[in-house]
């Protein structure tokens, strides 16, 4: 037995232990009560400052979500009307327009089954085909994994406020910049002695000026109280203090900007960075400006430049992936995902998109390898489940599919309850049992009343059993939704035809060819139309 004595750190030595083990609640005890003794011991000041920042540390690169105000509202938007292919609000379209099967997925991505219909002229379509890939509300086609970013502006500014309340959120987000405000007053209020640092009082020149300390203050102001107007003006004294040659500090300047919006600026302190020292990180939040513009092709170039400099980067490879992703180029979007998986062969994010791209390519049994190594990997949750089911069902293995869809059921949490019943109901519809599959859109309904494609789906189901008023309703609330949703457009403007409400479906059908502009039906629809109001 070994009788050498343990030894026990204690005072500051211990706090710097406890946080370089990530203990960061202790440290940050050990660092109070240090405080308490001695108040003006500027290293613990600096090092519970830094357990504080780092307890509520974000990634700036994937912190994407944007509210109404910065989404309705943003005029930093270069191309109003860009060509498809250059834009994210108009990605590469196939032969026959990106296809309208919509279906918004929640987490890594819950794919429906195949139904195999057959569309003649006046077919009304399900939210469910073969292997097509669905898209998001703003008609960008769906990711492997949903990002906070995957989709834009989906409708108008009045639709997303009186859509957007749901069983999770009392309201709408109005402004990510309001709410990051209120967040950090929450999180000083949330400490036992209070506000830790008294921002009012704070002799904000002196601070920043200081070497020792001025990055610490910093990020305590950024990530942990979340007021970018003094964090900013802590980043411009010290980038000013260092001669505006400390590239570091105009990284700071720029995640500032693109808190405040103010992108243009934030551009040109990133590209001023780089001119200066060249860094993974600088060139991702470029690539991420133009992304905000919506300027995906420059977004790229700054990929391409960064790949030059660190070749085979697993950052840089993932942001083209994401940006070829979101213009349609699933071939691009993959070889690039592959090069990840080369380079990294843990990363969840490029097996589950690879793993997309190759289900909806009809190869399921390829993409069921994926999601299994997702599986192996210790990753458990009820959307992956699912898409093992799915996968499992779409190539034939009926009882690996049913214990794995049954696993989903038993696993699955409020957030997805809605997409998981959605696609037990699309396997109902497989095997034929159309009351079971009504029953199963019912409960998806249930825990999301504003779940549109179920609305669709049992709207068929109704009109099948001759309650055509009843599918009526349930179309018009499809659309009430979501405005862009192609189904449900299609469905009640074919319905308001079969009624001889003509004008109403001449809207309807003119707004799925937005949606879907070589639609034949919609076209043959509007086609017969026309001579009616020629007549007039």
């Amino acid at each position: 037995m070994n009788d050498d004595p343990v030894i026990e750190f204690s005072g500051f030595l211990k706090a710097c232990r406890l946080f370089r083990e990530n203990r960061l609640s202790e440290a940050e005890a050990v660092c109070t009560n240090l405080l308490r003794k001695n108040p003006l011991d500027q290293a613990t000041w600096a090092l519970k400052l830094q357990c504080l920042s780092d307890s509520t540390y974000i990634d700036e690169l994937e912190n994407e979500d944007m509210g109404l105000a910065e989404t309705f509202l943003d005029q930093n938007v270069i191309a109003k009307s860009a060509r498809p292919g250059t834009s994210f609000a108009r990605p590469k379209t196939t032969a026959k327009g990106v296809n309208p099967i919509l279906r918004f997925i929640i987490a890594i991505i819950i794919f429906s089954m195949s139904y195999g219909n057959v569309y003649r002229f006046g077919t009304l379509i399900s939210t469910y085909n073969m292997f097509s890939r669905p898209t998001t509300n703003a008609g960008r086609p769906l990711s492997g994994v949903v990002r906070p970013q995957s989709s834009f502006k989906s409708g108008s500014m009045d639709q997303a406020v009186r859509t957007a309340r749901t069983a999770k959120t009392a309201r709408a987000v109005s402004s990510t910049s309001a709410r990051n405000m209120r967040l950090g007053t929450a999180s000083m209020a949330a400490g036992a002695d209070g506000e830790f640092v008294n921002l009012a009082r704070l002799n904000i020149e002196k601070y920043a000026a200081d070497p020792q300390v001025n990055r610490q203050l910093f990020e305590y102001v950024f990530y942990y109280v979340n007021d970018m107007r003094v964090a900013h003006q802590i980043a411009g004294a010290a980038s000013k203090s260092a001669g505006f040659e400390d590239y570091y500090w105009k990284n700071q300047l720029a995640k500032c900007y693109l808190r405040l919006g103010m992108i243009p600026d934030a551009t040109k302190q990133l590209q001023s960075s780089l001119e200066q020292r060249k860094l993974i990180e600088t060139f991702a939040f470029l690539a991420k400006t133009y992304n905000r513009v919506d300027q995906p092709m420059a977004a790229l170039k700054t990929y391409m430049a960064g790949l030059d400099v660190f070749p085979e980067d697993v950052t840089m490879l993932t942001g083209m992936a994401r940006v070829q992703e979101a213009l349609g180029e699933f071939d691009v979007s993959v070889a690039l995902y592959n090069r990840v998986l080369d380079a990294q062969a843990n990363n969840i994010e490029a097996i589950a998109c690879v793993a997309t791209t190759y289900y909806y390519g009809g190869k399921p049994e390829i993409a069921l390898r994926y999601y299994r190594r997702i599986l192996q990997m210790g990753c458990s949750s009820a959307e992956l489940f699912m898409n093992i089911g799915l996968c499992c069902l779409a190539a034939q293995q009926f009882d690996f599919a049913l214990s794995s869809i049954m696993r989903a059921q038993s696993t699955l949490t409020d957030d997805v309850a809605a997409d998981i019943w959605f696609n037990i109901g699309q396997v109902m519809l497989e095997v034929g049992d159309l009351p079971a599959a009504s029953r199963s859109y019912r409960i998806a309904l249930t825990h999301d009343p504003d779940h549109s494609e179920s609305l669709v789906n049992l709207g068929i189901l109704r009109y099948r059993d001759g309650n055509i008023d009843e599918a009526r309703s349930l179309y018009a609330a499809a659309v009430a939704k979501n405005p862009l949703m192609f189904e449900g457009n299609y469905n009640l403007g074919l319905v308001c035809f079969t009624q001889g409400k003509y004008h109403d479906c001449r809207r309807l059908m003119e707004r799925a060819l937005e949606v879907f502009p070589d639609h034949e039906h919609c076209k043959k629809i509007l086609s017969s139309i026309k001579p009616l109001y020629e007549s007039i």
